[in-house]
């Protein structure tokens, strides 16, 4: 059998692999035992799987595949930042980041081949979309950075942010079901709060979101105080304005109480006025415990936006300050290997 008529052996329940053994006249434990293997052990080839016969490895080889990630690229930043360039099994490309800060290592996944949302201030949206990431591929990135990570600085991740490559509710199922591998008991067993899910606003989908009562957390790229500067830099606003995306957010709060960050990349002349400060000022107030992180903007060959000076970045995170809002002044990670927020663009 050649492996285009192999089937992904990721995409089977447990319950389905016991239904696969008892049909091959095992016992449906071994079912059981592979599930471990794959999502417990994170196998990435049969012959891994020491509790099973070797007749039954090798038949396994012969009926299935594991789609497995593989490190194309990597590279180590002089920040420590670590970025990942992830074959698919498919030969498509997609890149991770290790983002190493005191006290703590996170995750940076991507959750589709490209975008389509073509925000103008960030690499990824000016590649074309190709495809929705599989839940298994999700998993497959924070396994194979969490392993770079205790080799590289002898701890495990600490967090993951869904702010890679893609928009993650436009790949719903799959996001949340990589989530699902993740922090199951039967999977890697994380705690749902040290996870991020960043959009861009699709407000219908995040409203599902809290109908599905998820545990993670929420951040929204906000980026723009009103409907008219959004519109121009993140088109997806001329469908999702800024009233409809409040009214989702505090929606979702209702029934979640997850905690809410509003993402605020500044743009020198675009967004990072006083005026813009008290805007936003006024946004965070409409959505409850609604934190702020003030981006710093990092350039790429797409675009021609500048970052405001360092004064003027705290001034604008000051204001924020001073009126209540809570509010971080984030500096970027992995510039020199274009790694930082926004950068992701398969250069490497």
């Amino acid at each position: 059998m050649t492996d285009s008529q192999k089937k992904d052996i990721r995409q089977f329940s447990n319950a389905e692999l016991q239904a696969v053994m008892v049909s091959w006249g095992e016992q449906p434990f071994r079912g059981k035992q592979i599930h471990e293997w794959l999502w417990e052990k994170s196998a990435h080839t049969f012959q891994e799987m020491s509790n099973l016969s070797t007749s039954l490895r090798d038949k396994l080889s012969q009926e299935f595949e594991i789609r497995n990630l593989v490190v194309d690229t990597q590279q180590l930043s002089t920040d420590g930042t670590m970025k990942f360039g992830f074959k698919l099994f498919d030969d498509h490309i997609i890149e991770g980041v290790l983002i190493p800060t005191e006290g703590r290592y996170t995750a940076c996944v991507s959750s589709q081949v490209g975008c389509s949302l073509s925000c103008s201030f960030c690499a990824t949206g000016f590649l074309k979309r190709q495809r929705n990431l599989t839940d298994a591929e999700i998993y497959d990135q924070y396994v194979l950075i969490n392993n770079a990570c205790r080799k590289q600085y002898g701890k495990p991740l600490t967090n993951v942010v869904f702010m890679g490559m893609g928009e993650p509710l436009l790949n719903y199922k799959n996001v949340l079901d990589g989530i699902d591998r993740l922090t199951a008991e039967d999977g890697l067993n994380i705690s749902p709060k040290r996870i991020t899910v960043s959009t861009a606003g699709i407000a219908k989908m995040i409203k599902k979101l809290g109908d599905d009562e998820v545990k993670f957390h929420l951040a929204l790229s906000l980026h723009a105080t009103n409907d008219e500067n959004r519109n121009k830099i993140m088109p997806i606003n001329e469908s999702n304005n800024l009233d409809v995306l409040v009214e989702a957010l505090n929606y979702f709060y209702d029934k979640t109480e997850g905690r809410i960050t509003f993402e605020y990349i500044l743009l020198d002349g675009v967004n990072d006025s006083e005026e813009d400060a008290h805007r936003l000022i006024k946004l965070a107030r409409r959505v409850p415990g609604a934190k702020v992180n003030i981006i710093e903007y990092n350039p790429i060959d797409q675009a021609d936006f500048q970052k405001p000076n360092l004064e003027q970045r705290a001034k604008f995170s000051r204001i924020m300050n001073t009126a209540g809002v809570t509010t971080t002044l984030r500096k970027s990670r992995g510039k020199d290997i274009d790694a930082a927020c926004g950068q992701l663009a398969n250069k490497a």
